[in-house]
């Protein structure tokens, strides 16, 4: 990195305008849209994936808008990988600023059904990536004295019969979201967690019309959430202005935490 680069990752900014951001996840649904929102206002975008067509289908559309965009397809519980791939995007653009933890798969089973596999491959996607891709952003953002880093858990969190294993790792998102938030402060570095609720995405329009309409009719605002009203908290969390919150998390779910307990 030159003087000029190390100069520019030091500054401290004041928009999101120019900033690095590595969003997993983001070839489809809320990661997304995640993606489309943080590029309006200025971001490169890291977009992290698995599956190839879908990442080659975002990174276009993205670029189509006139994004700067790190398309890559990568495991983020490959640690050795994503701290390589972490490496290459700051030595690529000087700065590493906002790390979007998305990822993740579900997990529906019941305890009595569910093997040590089904719970490891779901807590290792949901939780273990999040502290992998956690770690391997922190010397940098250390060094910037600057960073954010956002965490999507999931309302499930709160527990729901047949969801051990997800709501498990989802309540490990916000614990690991709070003790990074302290570990971290004083570095200029903030860590919060948004916890979604009934939001449409790819695999959500999979489902019938009635049972559509009836998690539309649990939800108090009545309506179910889309990726933007998730993207709108997510850039809350990553704006330089955001700096005197650290450690919290965000329900996006239309208030439906507040009334049920199921997801």
């Amino acid at each position: 990195m030159t003087d000029n680069q190390q100069s520019a990752a030091n500054k401290i900014p004041d928009s999101l305008s120019g900033l690095t951001a590595i969003v997993t996840g983001g070839g489809r649904g809320i990661g997304l849209g995640i993606a489309k929102d943080l590029a309006s206002q200025g971001c490169r975008i890291a977009l992290w994936d698995v599956d190839s067509a879908a990442l080659d289908q975002a990174a276009a559309e993205l670029k189509t808008s006139g994004a700067d965009v790190y398309a890559k397809l990568i495991s983020v519980t490959a640690q050795e990988e994503v701290e390589h791939e972490v490496a290459e995007l700051y030595s690529a653009t000087g700065r590493v600023d906002i790390l979007v933890n998305n990822a993740g798969i579900g997990g529906d089973k019941l305890v009595e059904k569910m093997n040590l596999d089904f719970w490891q491959r779901v807590v290792e996607t949901n939780l273990t990536s999040q502290f992998i891709c956690a770690k391997a952003v922190l010397p940098y953002m250390v060094q910037q004295r600057f960073g954010r880093i956002i965490n999507i858990s999931s309302r499930a969190w709160l527990g729901n019969r047949g969801q051990a294993s997800y709501s498990a790792s989802k309540g490990g998102v916000v614990s690991f979201t709070r003790s990074l938030a302290l570990e971290y402060a004083r570095h200029g570095i903030t860590a919060n967690a948004i916890a979604p609720g009934i939001t449409e995405t790819p695999l959500f329009q999979t489902l019938s019309e009635q049972v559509i309409s009836d998690l539309k009719r649990s939800v108090p605002v009545q309506r179910i959430g889309q990726s933007e009203d998730v993207a709108n908290a997510v850039r809350f969390f990553s704006q330089p202005a955001s700096n005197y919150v650290t450690g919290q998390l965000l329900y996006v779910c239309g208030g439906r935490s507040l009334s049920s307990v199921s997801v």
